[in-house]
């Protein structure tokens, strides 16, 4: 028979009936874990338990999640990790010091597997136990953000709170509530950082198109460059019946233009400057737009809710399309679209310095590096009428649609066809750096010494030096004079998933 533990067994002062039932099932539970032997269950679970330490096991998980190169696993990854921080701190911080309950005797485990128990009897209170919480925050955290993921992390997390009831170094109740205080800080994170599919534009104003069961009628284009490669193949495989056309960036402006002359449904493949291309193809011959992200940061099929293939490949499927604002700007006989964002100031800088290291180190790492060149070149304010009156400015941002933060979460669009200009404007002055930080700081806050916010439906700049910069997604041109940004209501049918999202 397995030796009780002696903590469960013996009554303490004040102890009330229902308590001492709670306690006599808890005993009854850690015996019956404790008897049974199973070979192969004796091998797996304390090992599976010890990986576990000091969170070992859902680091590495994360790291695996990380290198899949999808947005969605890298984000359940990052949430995870997150969850798991604030569920050990709880746990080790509150739940131990406030239920001062000592650890399961040694000598309660079957020998055999106490040589796989802890090499030291450890002298902190046992209530609750933070590996359960740990993995049930990790795993949690996870389905949150991507149920598939979180399915397969799941029985792991599973397994780890069981491990430690099975080998003895905690109590039944002492896991189940590690695991609860676990799933209540990914539940918490939540609050705090919302997940992509809390804030997922409204599927409105809803499109007819056709529906593509096998992707006959789309012909997508496919910017090499950006490394689509894989994501093009991935698209055969789902939609056998789609024309999938690889070209190289200087190439695909023709390829769009050839695409269109024989598409139900235009399809492109790459970045944001990519996708503008497209878009403008769409909007001259009145085709539907099929967005597959390949780029580096991809605002646009994210804020539509299209991630990656199965997203797409389903929207089309199931003939699932939204119509879309598109943004326009002109310069005299210039003109343009944007479909996420217009800006002049030293952002335009910024995109033209990056541009020169990407292809060299990448483009976070370009990003960084552009971002210190630009601050710190000594240089003036843009000068420009703006709202009726002439005013330095370090940068004048215009959004294809509002701009929302929620929580600490960046920034992202939930309605793309709000008829708005998000237009953001950071003053000039002596110190652009802390300007603009200041400025990134405040995010939607309407008024401040250094930047102001206003939503507009159509914005005019008139005196623009000659040679100033204008970034729009991600592309850099010059302008002079008068420019004028301007909103295309509803102009773009696009497609993106609705049901299931």
């Amino acid at each position: 028979m397995t030796p009780h533990d002696p903590d469960l067994t013996v009554p303490k002062p004040g102890h009330g009936p229902l308590r001492d039932r709670a306690l006599a099932l808890d005993r009854r539970l850690s015996e019956a874990a404790t008897a049974r032997r199973r070979p192969g269950t004796d091998l797996v679970l304390p090992r599976l338990g010890r990986g576990a330490d000091h969170g070992a096991l859902w680091f590495a998980a994360a790291a695996a999640l990380a290198v899949s190169r999808t947005p969605r696993a890298r984000r359940a990854a990052a949430r995870g990790l997150a969850s798991l921080g604030v569920a050990s701190l709880t746990a080790g911080v509150l739940g131990r010091r406030s239920v001062r309950r000592p650890r399961p005797a040694a000598h309660a485990v079957p020998p055999v597997r106490l040589v796989r128990r802890l090499k030291r009897q450890p002298v902190t209170p046992s209530f609750p136990d933070g590996h359960a919480a740990s993995a049930a925050a990790f795993a949690t955290g996870v389905a949150l953000e991507s149920p598939g993921w979180g399915a397969v992390v799941a029985p792991v997390a599973a397994s780890v709170a069981l491990s430690r009831v099975y080998t003895g170094v905690r109590r039944p109740s002492e896991a189940l509530a590690g695991a609860a205080l676990g799933a209540g800080a990914a539940f918490a994170v939540r609050g705090l950082v919302p997940t992509r599919g809390q804030v997922t534009p409204p599927a409105r104003p809803q499109a007819d198109v056709p529906a593509l069961l096998r992707g006959e009628g789309l012909v997508l284009v496919a910017n090499s460059a950006s490394g689509t490669a894989d994501r093009a193949r991935a698209l055969r495989d789902a939609l056998p019946g789609a024309e999938v056309v690889e070209c190289a960036l200087g190439e695909v402006s023709a390829r769009l233009e050839e695409a269109a002359g024989r598409a139900r449904v235009l399809g492109v493949c790459g970045g944001d400057g990519t996708v503008n291309t497209a878009a403008r193809v769409a909007l001259r011959t009145g085709l539907p737009l099929a967005v597959l992200p390949g780029g580096t940061l991809n605002h646009f099929a994210y804020d539509l809710g299209v991630e990656d293939v199965r997203d797409l490949a389903r929207a089309l499927r199931q003939g699932d399309a939204v119509r879309v604002d598109v943004g326009r700007y002109s310069c005299g006989d210039r003109h343009g679209v944007f479909l996420n964002t217009c800006s002049v100031g030293v952002y335009p800088e910024l995109v033209r310095e990056r541009e020169r290291w990407s292809h060299r180190i990448g483009g976070w790492p370009a990003g960084v590096i552009a971002a210190l060149r630009v601050l710190r070149t000594g240089r003036h304010p843009l000068e420009a009428e703006f709202q009726g009156r002439t005013r330095p400015l370090w940068l004048l941002f215009a959004g294809n649609g509002t701009y929302h933060r929620v929580g600490l979460a960046s920034g992202r669009r939930r309605d793309l066809a709000d008829g708005q200009l998000d237009v953001r404007v950071v003053h000039g002055g002596r110190r652009p750096a802390v300007r603009l930080l200041a400025a990134a700081l405040a995010g939607p806050l309407t008024r401040s010494p250094a930047h102001a916010a206003v939503q507009v439906g159509r914005l005019r700049l008139d005196h623009v030096a000659p040679g100033t910069l204008l970034a729009y997604d991600g592309e850099v041109t010059e302008v002079e004079g008068r420019v004028t940004l301007e909103k295309l209501p509803e102009a773009l049918t696009v497609y993106r998933p609705i049901a299931g999202y």
